[in-house]
């Protein structure tokens, strides 16, 4: 029984650090009401905590998703960001992700508003577009992210914004693996 025991550890083990190995997993779909669902996976090799922490807390968020970050954790919060560090957070360059809603150490809601670098029929129209970032443990030391992008429009402006955030989004998660 022991033997047997250490087997499907080991086995457990090994399927994990293949996930790892294979970064981002993009499984994406459409409901059966003919939404799109921009969803990515990843398996990070720490705690549910500590992931909790990389997507909540100014110091852990600068290491993976921008060299200048802010968060107002709280229902009505908000993630500030700007890519380039010689600029400001005050800068009009920066994004401003709305938190709609989060459940402590398990799932935070983002208000996705397009900027000028979007075409301007999407920007009209992005109402509705949010992230939905749900954090589940698989064991003591592995945690699955679900990152699911909802509330797409439909024509060649928002195909072309999927897209950006198709790369851009697997590109971002993958930095996060890079530092485990």
């Amino acid at each position: 029984m022991k033997s047997l025991l250490l087997v499907i550890l080991f086995c457990t083990s090994q399927a994990l650090t293949r996930a790892n190995a294979q970064g981002v997993k993009n499984t994406s779909y459409i409901t059966s009401s003919g939404e799109k669902v921009l969803r990515l996976e990843a398996i990070i090799p720490v705690d549910k905590k500590t992931v909790w922490e990389y997507f909540t807390t100014d110091e852990k968020l600068k290491k993976w998703i921008a060299p200048l970050v802010h968060i107002e954790l709280k229902t009505g919060g908000y993630i500030l960001t700007n890519y380039d560090k010689d600029k400001s957070l005050s800068d009009k360059s920066s994004i401003r992700l709305g938190i709609i809603n989060y459940l402590e150490g398990e799932m935070l809601t983002l208000k996705v508003k397009l900027n000028d670098n979007f075409p301007k029929k999407a920007q009209a129209e992005d109402q509705y577009l949010q992230e939905i970032i749900q954090l589940a443990a698989i064991d003591d030391t592995h945690t699955r992210v679900i990152a699911s992008m909802i509330g797409w429009g439909k024509g060649p402006e928002w195909d072309q914004t999927y897209g950006f955030f198709e790369k851009g989004n697997t590109w971002t998660y993958n930095e996060i693996l890079k530092l485990f």
